[in-house]
């Protein structure tokens, strides 16, 4: 399949024009424009690339490109390591970020919420990113961090009140912590995100709500994967995801 159809179609599933976002989506570096096999991951680390190059990956398709607003754009140290090894294996890069948070069908945000048995019924914050709603009975907090941790395989960072009953529940994958503000004003009696601040604990002890940090990987798995798994089923193309652990 040629690489402009494929990236056309991804941005006709994602629409990352309606986005606001940090880094640009889709297409992020050329490669060959005939594509068999893809490998997808969350983030576009070294690791990963070298990776996608053994398995002789024509594009990596990933959650986390390259390219952040206000990096050093400049072509050097880990960045000159990177960008090397990608176009030494002439091999594409792809990325798509808050496109694929969002996204009600295969987003971050919807297959977590599916995951944990949340009943979505709401947003919330900025460009409506927080998802809101109940999880499938009422449930002590603790009770809520066991079930994540099952299905993360990683046990998340409980803070604020410890002893809360769970009616509403709020979530917004990766680095959301700061939307705990938000969340608590929409009634949420827990948050959910993948990363903490030292300031996150003093804001969920004063709001009276608790927070769970789950890790941003291991929150933002999910629609990468997704992802791949609907090229490859769409348009007949190898696609093979490579999680490379990341405890943050």
């Amino acid at each position: 399949m040629e690489l402009n159809n494929i990236i056309a179609a991804l941005d006709a599933l994602l629409e990352p024009q309606k986005y606001r976002d940090y880094a640009p989506n889709g297409l992020q570096v050329e490669g060959r424009h005939e594509v068999r096999r893809i490998v997808t991951g969350v983030t576009a680390c070294l690791d990963l690339v070298h990776a996608a190059r053994e398995r002789g990956a024509d594009l990596l398709l990933v959650h986390h490109g390259w390219f952040w607003k206000r990096e050093d754009p400049r072509i050097t140290g880990v960045r000159h390591k990177r960008i090397s090894a990608l176009l030494a294996a002439d091999m594409g890069l792809a990325a798509y970020h808050l496109p694929l948070d969002d996204h009600p069908e295969i987003g971050n945000n919807a297959l977590f919420g599916r995951r944990m048995g949340f009943i979505a019924d709401g947003r919330f914050g900025e460009d409506a990113l927080g998802w809101i709603g109940q999880p499938e009975e009422e449930l002590p907090v603790r009770s809520l961090a066991q079930r994540i941790c099952r299905h993360l395989n990683r046990e998340p960072l409980l803070v604020g009140p410890a002893d809360k009953r769970v009616r509403r529940v709020a979530w917004c994958t990766g680095a959301a912590q700061d939307m705990i503000e938000e969340a608590a004003a929409a009634g949420a009696d827990c948050f959910i995100s993948g990363e903490i601040s030292e300031r996150t604990t003093h804001l969920a002890r004063e709001l009276g709500i608790a927070y769970l940090a789950c890790g941003h990987h291991a929150t933002e798995r999910f629609g990468i994967e997704a992802l791949g798994r609907r090229l490859a089923d769409e348009y007949s193309l190898e696609v093979e995801f490579i999680d490379i652990d990341n405890p943050v």
